[in-house]
């Protein structure tokens, strides 16, 4: 039986993997940090934090497995700034706080192209991230990296959205790492790996979650 954190529950991919962990009988408790509540439900635990000052001797953080599915955009955000310290630096801290209290894997959502080289922000950003969550130094660290990811968004991404519609168009002639992954695929392979946490940094790109 396994106890569970997930950092980013009310987002498309975090809902997706919150069910589904509610749903695993592997499962005993999901520790779900949240800035607004949660539906209750006996195997939730969701404590209200702030991103910015998260509670470091917590006893909640004491967990096997980590996911995390953070993300915004440049948009959302409102600068590159605000974003780089949500799509890097949450997702960091989380993972050392959760590591320095016993976790061993951690599983977490990145993007297609990640590369802490690239010239493209975004991509630049989620590679750093990828980096940097490599030397906090988990037993099992899973890089998830999906291309256009498909489902309904309680936040608009007009942009996003566009995308997703004309590559859903054009689906049949696209190779099969720029075609639109489901998120309730991705929170598959993500709660997949947090749960099973095999040794080593696997990475998952795009074409290996459809």
């Amino acid at each position: 039986m396994k106890q569970l954190m997930l950092v980013g529950a009310t987002g498309l991919v975090g809902s997706h993997v919150l069910r589904q962990a509610l749903a695993d009988p592997s499962v005993v408790r999901v520790v779900a940090p949240t800035r607004k509540s949660l539906v209750p439900h006996p195997k939730l635990l969701n404590p209200l934090v702030d991103f910015e000052r998260l509670p470091e001797q917590a006893g909640w953080w004491e967990v096997e497995s980590v996911i995390c599915t953070l993300g915004t955009t440049i948009g959302v955000a409102g600068s590159k700034a605000a974003f780089y310290k949500v799509d890097h630096d949450h997702p960091l801290e989380v993972a050392n706080l959760a590591r320095r209290h016993g976790a061993r894997a951690f599983a977490f959502n990145s993007a297609l192209g990640a590369d802490a080289g690239s010239r493209v922000f975004y991509s630049r950003t989620k590679g750093e991230t990828e980096r940097d969550l490599q030397a906090v130094g988990f037993p099992s660290l899973t890089l998830v990296r999906p291309g256009l990811i498909g489902g309904d968004r309680e936040q608009r991404r007009p942009a996003e959205q566009l995308a997703v519609t004309l590559s859903r168009w054009v689906q049949p002639l696209l190779r099969r790492r720029y075609r639109v992954v489901p998120a309730e695929r991705i929170a598959h392979h993500l709660l997949k790996a947090a749960l099973g946490a095999a040794p080593g940094v696997h990475v998952l790109p795009s074409e290996a979650i459809l």
